[in-house]
């Protein structure tokens, strides 16, 4: 994932763009849900054709099953690649030129007379139907902006899950119904009518991305988009698929490979600018991990079933492909009806926990299945598992959605899908070990009891994730998604205030009002002294790649203390930039009991000089601004002449924002009051890797000492001033 030193803030326009009437009618929605229906959709057609593509080329089986792993794995790699381009270079580009690539993919498969054919196109379809999902994402979220809106409709999102999780389920049936009339290159011509009308579809209802194309040199491009992060993620991932599909021999160069490469990833990411894979906020954002290996495990279950069912109806139950695929066709119905119902809620844990749920009782359910099983109780199985990826896909999307930084939402979306598709290339290994020796009623059995194993530990991990909890709380409380933002609700009851203090030496100002309705975002009621921006210093506090990596939504932090900045240069308040970087001297100076910088020291990721340790470039200074340089975490450290700067432009009132809250914006904050500052803090432009400690300082520790408001009540505070 990109980190905030990438400067562009992806699809961010002005109202003035926004579009007329329903901004998510079906022109806009058509070609998305389309482009983000054909991952999945040759995901799962293909698991009919096996069969009998092994008997046109006149090799075994099993053989065929790269034909599963080969699109799996190039999907697991591109969909974040694509995700990150589309965040370079404009969403709607990425989706034409995936279509695009599936339009030719098809065209190939269609003609091929080899294995090594189909797998050349099994990849292109790979590559080219991975854009389809990321750059999705992002066009629903540049549309909700443009319009105004705080979050897209449920609806929306909901009906992005829906035609991917439906289409995975009813794609077998499709494909059954497919080859067992046209043969088995019908798995392969149907991406040209498809992809030719979702082309069409795009080009004609899909806005042109508003930002130029900017390539640069090709090591500029290089390290914008992280290709070495790219290319680690890809030989990583590309090791343990061996090693998978090895199973059950185990190959233990590959695993060795696999994890020298993922220890390498690692360490390049932690020292890149503009990660790809961005680790610090992985191990930050639990939440959004935990989404990660939800999702993945759910849909390991879910491809389980769908390609060892489909395997065993086949060859233990004798039924064709066309029939073997009508079986799933109630899977592929409620799954559709899970996910729309599931995207009518705000939400999240109690779906989530049902999904668990479901995917144990199915597990539980399929060891009693076996060859003298009537066909109605095999659908009844069947069925449980389309509830379970219904509901889990869109609920998974949706916890994704609330809690992916904004600017990342792209990669993060492709990674999403990542970890589906590791979770279904592992789902093919486990099948594959199961039927190594045959398809049979004992194979079954095995799949089964691992089904056990993976369903209570998604069940475990789901029942004890407190922050679901926490997010539903807070997502229920705002307004509904679609709904424009409406910004600070007025208040007339003013909540208890700490006194002011009046001091003879300074000058007392008018008092306003600051209304606002969430402490973490700076939206309490209190009154509110008013500002005189001649005496006021804004402290932008660590906007440092470095820094902005760690905390969620960086790009949108970022743009409200530009939105400070702006004020700030209006109206003539003092501007501060205060950033944290070590010379090789006080990288030195640092002793090894100092547990945050002598480990900042070691990953060498706060040297002076280098771009990470910069202010980031979209926070510009001018002439008369100051930068302080500090070497620890306060911005009135010793070793920093603050003090004094402020003292000389007669400053009094200081607005503080920075990273993190629990970091610089704490020990400063401190500081600052007993240094008798009249202080304000921008919660807005204000983050921490952890919210919950976010959300305690700026209820419980803060308002003893600053008054906590948000970017939007500047412009009246100084107002009032006048």
């Amino acid at each position: 994932m990109p980190s905030a030193g990438d400067t562009r803030t992806p699809e961010r326009t002005s109202e003035a763009g926004a579009p007329r009437g329903n901004p998510f009618g079906a022109r806009f929605v058509a070609p998305l849900y389309l482009g983000a229906s054909l991952n999945p959709v040759n995901s799962s057609i293909i698991a009919t054709a096996l069969v009998a593509i092994a008997a046109a080329l006149h090799i075994p089986v099993g053989d065929t099953a790269i034909l599963i792993s080969s699109l799996y794995l190039t999907s697991a790699l591109a969909q974040p690649a694509a995700g990150r381009l589309a965040e370079e270079f404009g969403p709607r580009r990425i989706f034409v030129a995936g279509i695009t690539l599936v339009l030719v993919a098809g065209i190939v498969g269609s003609l091929a007379h080899s294995l090594t054919a189909l797998i050349v196109a099994r990849v292109l379809i790979g590559a080219g139907t991975s854009a389809g999902y990321p750059a999705a994402m992002l066009l629903i979220r540049r549309r909700a902006e443009q319009a105004g809106h705080a979050a897209p409709p449920r609806e929306v999102l909901g009906g992005l899950s829906i035609t991917g999780a439906a289409t995975v389920a009813v794609g077998p049936a499709i494909g059954g119904l497919l080859i067992g009339g046209a043969g088995w290159r019908a798995a392969f011509w149907i991406n040209i009518p498809v992809a030719a009308v979702a082309l069409f579809l795009a080009l004609a209802g899909l806005a042109r991305d508003p930002d130029p194309v900017r390539f640069g040199s090709p090591r500029a491009l290089a390290s914008r988009i992280d290709l070495l992060g790219m290319l680690g993620f890809g030989g990583s991932l590309t090791a343990l698929m061996i090693f998978l599909d090895a199973l059950p021999r185990l190959d233990w160069p590959a695993l060795a490979a696999a994890l020298v490469l993922a220890a390498a990833l690692a360490g390049w990411e932690l020292r890149a600018a503009q990660p790809f894979l961005d680790v610090r906020l992985l191990v930050a954002n639990g939440a959004l991990t935990r989404t990660y290996l939800r999702n993945g495990l759910t849909l390991m279950g879910t491809y389980v079933i769908l390609y060892g069912l489909t395997q065993w109806l086949e060859v233990a139950r004798g039924l064709s492909a066309y029939q073997a695929g009508l079986m799933l066709m109630p899977m592929g119905v409620l799954t559709a009806l899970a996910a729309r119902v599931v995207s009518r809620r705000a939400a999240v844990r109690w779906p989530l926990i049902a999904c668990a749920v479901l995917l144990l009782v199915g597990a539980m359910a399929t060891l009693f299945v076996g060859s003298g099983t009537p066909i109605a109780a095999v659908i009844c199985v069947t069925a449980v598992f389309g509830l379970t990826s219904g509901a889990g896909t869109v609920a998974n999307q949706t916890v994704l959605y609330q809690e992916a930084p904004a600017a990342a939402l792209g990669t993060a979306s492709g990674l999403l899908r990542t970890f589906g598709y590791i979770g279904s290339i592992a789902s093919a290994a486990i099948t594959g070990t199961a039927f190594h020796r045959g398809v049979s009623d004992s194979g079954l059995h095995s799949i089964a009891w691992v089904l056990v194993a993976i369903s209570a530990l998604v069940l475990v991990m789901t029942v004890l994730d407190r922050q679901l909890a926490r997010a539903d709380r807070h997502h229920t409380n705002q307004p509904p998604a679609g709904a424009r933002n409406p910004g600070p609700a007025p208040s007339t009851e003013p909540t208890r205030a700490e006194p002011t203090r009046t001091e003879p030496t300074r000058t007392e100002l008018p008092r306003t009002e600051s209304r606002s309705a969430d402490m973490t975002t700076g939206t309490h009621t209190t009154p509110t002294p008013a500002l005189d921006p001649a005496r006021t210093a804004l402290l932008l506090m660590d906007f440092q790649p470095v820094v902005l990596g760690a905390v969620p939504d960086p790009q949108g932090v970022l743009a409200r203390a530009g939105e400070a900045l702006a004020w700030a240069r209006t109206h003539g308040a003092h501007v501060v930039f205060v950033r944290v970087a070590l010379a090789d001297k006080d990288a030195a100076a640092v002793p090894a009991h100092n547990k945050t910088f002598s480990q900042a020291v070691a990953a060498g990721y706060l040297t002076d000089g280098t771009a990470a340790t910069a202010v980031h470039e979209s926070l510009k200074a001018e002439e008369d601004d100051l930068t302080v340089r500090k070497t620890r975490i306060s911005a009135f450290a010793s070793d920093t002449d603050l003090p004094a700067e402020l003292r000389a432009r007669n400053v009094d009132t200081l607005v503080l924002a920075g990273l993190t809250t629990s970091g610089v914006v704490l020990t400063t904050l401190r500081q600052a009051a007993d240094e008798d500052y009249r202080l304000f803090l921008l919660a807005d432009a204000t983050a921490d890797p952890d919210p919950e400690v976010h959300r305690v300082l700026m209820e419980k520790v803060f308002p003893h000492q600053a008054e906590i408001i948000s970017t939007a009540d500047l412009a009246a505070l100084s107002t009032a001033a006048q």
